[in-house]
């Protein structure tokens, strides 16, 4: 089946859900629920899966953009979420995404504040997670293993340093997705291939255990879909329909530097952070010249907001942190923008949010099933649970060898930067800017026209707001968005 997500797919498939009792209903459209969505449809059972906004419209566009192998849950003596993220980061990086997903270097600089038995005790976390990674299967040509290198190659890696007392730096490999809202996209167009019906802008209003009643927030018609079970894999806002669930909420803020700040680092950093153990910030180049910096953990007070706000306090504290390891630090408006992100940590009482587990669950409560806790990189064992547990009597999951849209480890006839974000998909993007030369017009950042009329045409988009805040990364930083709004409006009114 077609794989493309747009209006008129939408419109049918609104039509065909309300005449028809499918297997499962997902609501959510994050990366766990599209995984759910995705897992069940490829095991041949039929599929809706509603957003009351667009894909990955909550956390799942605010992470870290890390595929990690979860050498913090070692430290915390969490043996089995550390080996369930590395098996999951091996998937990713070898069978099912590898063009979304790569091996990224980092190093933790060797300051004075890091003492040598600090640096001992970290190296031996980082031998720890290397063997995790050979036991996950992963090979090391593929994510080579951690060194230590000179203050010289140190400061060639990361120009920025401060050299003064620099005694080299600790170089550990992890993986990182090129954009993680678009690897939601992937997923959920490869549950689209397998005939899910992918319904954005469909708010769930109730649940029950044979279905919800559902709101099209386009025109304001309410409906019910009927299925045989329910997933709720709505994240933070898992308990406004499932009131028995609890979470505690925690936010992580992440900075976006202008292209040029850092002097042009050729690896990502992790810094630590003062008086935490364990605990580092993170400094992640991108391929368009920005950089993110992250991520802070702090407990959400309040009511859950749709799209939550970066305080300025946050902002602080991680130029405070990146600070401490350069020679001059950063400065406030040298900050592009910033934006956080929402963790739906399991309430387990008191305690920091920080060190509450990222282990996820899958709860039952009357008749419907939540999946909650757990982290990017382990969306899709996270939406394999969910399925199980909804559908016992299903056939197993396939998605651990199931590529997803645009996978490919061949040679594809296309700019790099193409290739990196839609796979073998990119000369078919191409295509449309030989077909219409006009679309080859850069919009910010690299970004083409084509690559909008592509998400309007085949990644769903339906707004603005789809397309430079999700299907591109351009409404990080407001002036980039405004600039290349005018753009975005004519790709959603072209044929």
């Amino acid at each position: 089946m077609n794989s493309s997500l747009n209006a008129g797919r939408r419109a049918r498939e609104l039509r065909e859900v309300r005449d028809v009792v499918v297997d499962v209903l997902v609501v959510g459209l994050g990366a766990t629920g599209a995984g759910a969505a995705l897992d069940a449809a490829s095991r041949g059972l039929s599929v809706a899966a509603v957003d009351a906004h667009d894909l990955a419209f909550g956390t799942s566009r605010w992470s870290s953009k890390l595929i990690h192998g979860g050498l913090r849950y070692l430290a915390k003596g969490q043996v089995g979420v550390a080996h369930e993220s590395a098996a999951e980061r091996g998937i990713l990086l070898r069978r099912t995404a590898p063009h979304l997903v790569s091996a990224q270097p980092y190093l933790l600089p060797l300051t004075p504040s890091v003492t040598p038995a600090q640096a001992a005790t970290v190296m031996a976390g980082y031998r720890l997670g290397d063997a995790l990674r050979a036991g996950a299967g992963t090979p090391r040509p593929t994510l080579p293993g951690p060194s230590r290198v000179t203050p010289e190659r140190a400061l060639a890696l990361v120009p920025s340093l401060r050299p003064y007392g620099l005694r080299g730096a600790l170089l550990s490999w992890d993986g990182r997705v090129v954009d993680d809202a678009r690897l939601v996209v992937a997923v959920a167009r490869t549950a689209a291939a397998h005939g899910a019906r992918i319904l954005t802008r469909c708010r769930a209003l109730s649940l029950s255990e044979d279905g919800a009643q559902v709101r099209d927030e386009l025109t304001g018609a309410e409906f019910g879909i009927r299925a045989r079970a329910v997933v709720n894999a709505t994240g933070v806002w898992a308990g406004q329909l499932v009131p028995s669930v609890r979470l505690r909420p925690s936010r992580g803020t992440h900075l976006v530097l202008r292209p040029g700040a850092l002097g042009g680092p050729r690896a990502g950093m992790h810094v630590p952070i003062p008086g935490e153990r364990n605990r580092f910030a993170l400094v992640l180049p991108q391929a368009d010249g920005r950089i993110y910096v992250g991520l802070t953990d702090e407990p959400l007070e309040g009511a859950v907001p749709d799209v939550p706000e970066a305080p300025e306090a946050d902002v602080a504290f991680l130029l405070d942190v990146l600070g401490s390891v350069l020679a001059e630090p950063v400065r406030r408006e040298e900050v592009a923008g910033a934006f956080a992100g929402l963790r739906p940590l399991i309430d387990a009482g008191d305690g920091r949010t920080a060190d509450v587990s990222r282990r996820h669950a899958v709860l039952r409560s009357g008749g419907v099933v939540t999946v909650v806790g757990g982290k990017l990189t382990t969306y899709r064992r996270m939406a394999e649970d969910a399925v199980d547990a909804a559908c016992p009597h299903a056939r197993p999951s396939r998605t651990a060898r199931l590529p997803l849209v645009g996978a490919t480890t061949s040679a594809v006839n296309a700019p790099r930067r193409l290739v990196e974000r839609y796979g073998a998909e990119a000369e078919a993007v191409q295509d449309l800017m030989r077909e219409d030369p006009a679309l080859a017009e850069p919009v910010a950042l690299g970004v083409t026209r084509a690559e909008l009329v592509w998400a309007v045409r085949h990644e769903g988009a339906l707004d603005a707001g789809d397309l430079l805040d999700r299907r591109t990364r351009i409404g990080l930083v407001p002036e980039d968005r405004a600039a290349a709004l005018p753009a975005a409006e004519a790709a959603l009114a072209a044929p």
